[in-house]
């Protein structure tokens, strides 16, 4: 009898222990994930890093319920989606990425119910390989600032591909939208996770452990 009691006791103490890293998490956090400098991710930040000690190339939101933590999030693998959150943060820290918590300010936190439950009618959508808006499928900063819109939290701003270091198209992104036979949506309207965080209507909170 001692020997199932000391099991249970261990068993609850591990569960603590996992739970403890999510434990500060509220409904409506968003969870960037930071770029790295290579391939698809340093592209994207190369042409659209705002802030000289904060560059991220995925974005997700978290719900908090009963069930536990969980992220809705537009990726490439999966389509938009509910990841329960260590799921998540396993996925995106890998290759030694970090997960940073943004959240809003307390006079914008009204809009998280609805943003929540947005983001869940958003579930199933395949992924926006092209980056360019279409109603049938979303990347990861168009399905936050999708699930946001109603309460105008944040704004579709014009896209650019320019780097910035020579003026000309990024020869990635020139690259992309050849291979694909579309023209560079340079101007059109569009977000990303860099622009999403330099809001003023969000703080940071902390890095994910």
């Amino acid at each position: 009898m001692k020997n199932i009691f000391s099991f249970i006791f261990l068993l609850i103490f591990l569960l603590s222990c996992k739970n403890a890293q999510f434990s500060e998490l509220r409904n409506g956090d968003l969870l960037f994930v930071t770029a790295k400098e290579t391939g698809l991710s340093g592209a994207i930040n190369n042409v659209t890093q705002k802030q000289e000690h904060a560059s991220f190339d995925h974005i997700g939101i978290v719900e908090k319920n009963r069930h536990g933590f969980f992220v809705l999030h537009a990726a490439p693998k999966g389509g938009s989606q509910r990841q329960e959150i260590r799921g998540f943060v396993k996925s995106h820290t890998y290759e030694g990425q970090n997960i940073i918590v943004y959240r809003l300010l307390p006079q914008y936190r009204q809009a998280i119910p609805s943003a929540v439950e947005n983001a869940n009618l958003m579930l199933g959508k395949p992924y926006n390989f092209n980056y360019i808006l279409d109603e049938n499928s979303y990347y990861c900063s168009d399905f936050i600032e999708r699930a946001f819109r109603k309460d105008h939290i944040f704004k579709l701003e014009p896209m650019t591909f320019i780097d910035p270091k020579t003026g000309a198209t990024n020869t990635f992104w020139k690259e992309f939208y050849q291979k694909k036979n579309l023209k560079v949506p340079e101007g059109e309207p569009g977000c990303n996770p860099n622009g999403l965080a330099a809001s003023e209507k969000l703080e940071r909170i902390k890095k994910l452990k």
